[in-house]
């Protein structure tokens, strides 16, 4: 099986899986004890915890451990529009974002906080001129992703930070989930000041996240318990989830630009160029591991169905919305057309794939193209 779908998840690395079988069995001590077993589990997550802001390039940064990008983008939107609301209650964000920073901020709206939402365009790409507009004394939150996790856009985030820094005394946040090992990210100079990274996404373990702050900053907590994770993450640490995020991304930060994904994402583009009644969404401006594309009048399930039998595994936009069987809400916001809105496919690369993976998918594609009828232009 040819596996396409990394953007939703990649397969484990062999190392990680060592990783965490052997802390799991050497370190298993409850890191806020202390005895020497605990104090030994203790330095090995705070080496790990040195290893990323080391990686991030902010060797004096804060860093919390989460149970995946999921909660991590909860604690940046929640927990810092808690912690900074003396200075104001206004929120931006895009139309675009991961449903957990997009559901984080309607129940902000709930609590009385005032949102702005960026529109997009058809790439996906948000107007610097409109965050501008936007910006205002009273706000204290930015929140926008790196890469999009259905279409893959890339926006400005340096050119963004800039601006918020400029105008404002707001916090920056960007969800770096999608394009952290494939895209530099990091912490200093022009970047946010936090980023949430996933380790599932990077052939880490589900169920491990993070949240890197630039010093100084921290978020109000939204759980309660022992205080650990100073006081703002609470709950037993995970030191073998700490570990092994710490390994997928040292792996990730070696291997970035290694693979030839945007030249595999060109080659594909001119091949699906040739075809009737079929586009590419974001073709211009988007990661080089996420290629999304658009049927007319065929439902992504058709696609991906067919794929599958032919052995390769490919998804329907995001793994978070596929199985409602509707457009995403990423879709709707860069405005498909309606007769090609339901049959968009996301192909995603990983690590483990090869150019070989390529040519089988270009001959799957045709053999699709075909028995829809629809030859080439």
């Amino acid at each position: 099986m040819i596996y396409f779908d990394n953007s939703a998840t990649t397969a484990p690395d062999e190392g990680v899986l060592t990783s965490f079988i052997e802390v799991n069995k050497r370190f298993f001590a409850n890191p806020a004890s202390i005895h020497l077993a605990g104090k030994e589990a203790e330095a090995l997550l705070e080496r790990s915890r040195e290893q990323i802001l080391s990686i991030l390039g902010a060797h004096d940064g804060e860093l919390l451990f989460t149970s995946g990008g999921t909660e991590a983008n909860n604690l940046a939107v929640i927990g810092f529009a808690r912690a900074l609301r003396a200075r104001g209650n206004h929120l931006i964000t895009t139309k675009i974002e991961h449903p957990s920073v997009l559901h984080s901020m309607g129940y902000l709206e709930t609590q009385g906080f005032e949102v702005d939402y960026l529109s997009v365009d058809e790439q996906g790409m948000i107007s610097v001129e409109e965050l501008k507009s936007k910006l205002r004394k009273d706000t204290i939150l930015v929140s926008i992703m790196h890469v999009n996790n259905e279409i893959g856009t890339i926006q400005p985030i340096a050119e963004c930070a800039r601006l918020i820094k400029e105008n404002t005394r707001a916090l920056f946040h960007s969800d770096a989930v999608q394009s952290f090992g494939k895209l530099p990210v990091s912490l200093t100079g022009d970047g946010p000041d936090a980023i949430t990274i996933s380790a599932h996404k990077i052939n880490g373990l589900k169920g491990s996240g993070i949240l890197a702050l630039r010093k100084g900053m921290a978020p109000e907590a939204i759980s309660y318990g022992g205080g650990q994770e100073s006081g703002i993450r609470n709950g037993t640490v995970s030191v073998a989830n700490a570990v092994t995020m710490a390994k997928a991304i040292r792996m990730s930060a070696i291997e970035i630009e290694q693979k030839d994904f945007r030249q595999w994402r060109n080659r594909l583009i001119g091949f699906i160029g040739q075809f009737e009644n079929v586009r590419v969404l974001a073709p211009d401006k988007a990661a080089p591991h996420i290629l999304a594309v658009a049927f007319y009048k065929v439902k992504g399930e058709v696609a991906v169905n067919f794929f599958q039998e032919n052995g390769i595994t490919i998804s329907t936009s995001s793994a978070c919305s596929s199985k409602s069987g509707t457009a995403g809400h990423v879709i709707e916001a860069i405005g498909v057309n309606g007769k090609f809105k339901n049959g968009v496919i996301r192909i995603s690369f990983g690590k483990n794939n090869i150019e070989q993976h390529v040519v089988e998918f270009e001959q799957v594609f045709a053999r699709f193209m075909e028995l829809l009828g629809r030859g080439n232009k």
